[in-house]
């Protein structure tokens, strides 16, 4: 009974509890020491950077050399799911999410990095990267542009 009790209790705290940072993948960019479509952690809970955990080590990005930020939606049918399931998946899109951030690196030099980021983070990157930054998200386009700002 007590058990029951203590985890009704502590269920809240731990639904509510601040996530850590969002799952994305590296799709390319300027970086040579992140490899193409590796696995990352992206973090902002810092004030002062956002925070990428990679295999290699943990890449800082101060908030105050972002210069450009930069939405875009890539949209396709799942021909391989249909052909491999059922017809019925050519009805469905795939929607892959990506987010540009463009940043002046420490010698001074420009670089960019392109994440393909889930459907339930993107909005979430992107309104507090524009709180954070200062700059406004740019969208591709205006389909990109609705599902950015939902």
């Amino acid at each position: 009974m007590r058990l029951c009790l203590a985890a009704l209790l502590v269920l809240p705290l731990l639904l509510n509890a601040e996530d850590s940072g969002a799952r994305v993948r590296y799709a390319g960019g300027t970086v040579a020491t992140i490899p193409n479509k590796s696995n990352l952690l992206i973090e902002m809970g810092d004030a002062e950077s956002i925070l990428l955990q990679t295999r290699a080590g943990p890449i800082l990005i101060p908030y105050s050399d972002v210069n450009t930020l930069e939405y875009g939606l890539r949209v396709s049918r799942r021909y391989l799911e249909a052909v491999l399931l059922s017809p019925a998946f050519l009805l469905a899109k795939k929607k892959v999410h990506f987010l540009t951030i463009g940043f002046t690196d420490s010698a001074g030099h420009q670089q960019a990095i392109v994440l393909q980021v889930g459907s339930g983070d993107i909005r979430g990157l992107l309104v507090s990267l524009e709180a954070r930054t200062g700059r406004r998200v740019e969208f591709q386009d205006e389909e990109a542009r609705k599902a950015g700002k939902g």
